[in-house]
């Protein structure tokens, strides 16, 4: 289960119940017997709830709050990437990050491969996605995958203390740069619009 907290700063922190951050649409096949078993409960999952979580990362990419992944356990499939469409991610030691689809006879979701890839380009996305091994939290951080690893104990409080860090900071500000940084990310080159530019008007 995946939990989205909204602080009284604005600053949006998700997380997770332990040992899972999020499974995604994934978590069905968890306990079946065989590979075979696992592809067949997959597959049975109905296409349409997998790109909602597509689009729900999206629109959590895209929010104009700050966003913060505590990731407090296990992130699988899409669960990583809902983990990749927050600004910044904090996890636990004992974490692993796997993507088990192309195993389970399906694609990663477009949103998902389109972050691996803009994240730790083309070469490491096939090793991640194609070859479906698990990974270490400490191994997603020497990627840039994750921002800092601290042991789980200690996961909430470096959560809250990152959270207050940014809820001292101008609101209009820190949102039209996270605009721009967002839109420079996606094509290349400076998108020019009323978020980036900060013409909205805010209070």
């Amino acid at each position: 289960m995946t939990n989205v907290l909204l602080t009284r700063s604005g600053v949006v922190i998700v997380t997770g119940a332990p040992p899972v951050f999020s499974a995604g649409a994934d978590a069905g096949h968890a306990k079946a017997a065989t590979p075979e078993e696992r592809r067949r409960l997959f597959l049975s999952r109905k296409s349409q709830f997998r790109r909602l979580f597509e689009r729900a990362n999206t629109t959590l990419e895209n929010l104009e709050q700050a966003t913060i992944a505590a990731v407090n356990g296990h992130a699988v499939g899409g669960g990583w990437g809902l983990a990749l469409a927050c600004d910044f991610r904090i996890a636990a030691a004992e974490a692993q990050f796997w993507i088990p689809e192309v195993d389970l006879g399906v694609p990663l979701g477009v949103g998902t491969t389109t972050r691996f890839v803009r994240m730790v380009g083309p070469a490491r996305a096939k090793e991640i996605i194609m070859g479906c091994a698990r990974y270490s939290a400490a191994d997603a951080q020497a990627w840039g995958l994750v921002h800092r690893v601290v042991p789980g104990a200690g996961l909430a409080a470096a959560v809250a203390d990152y959270a207050g860090l940014l809820a001292k900071k101008p609101f209009r500000p820190m949102a039209e740069v996270k605009a721009r940084i967002n839109a420079i990310a996606r094509t290349g080159i400076p998108e020019i619009n009323a978020m980036t530019e900060g013409f909205l008007e805010r209070e």
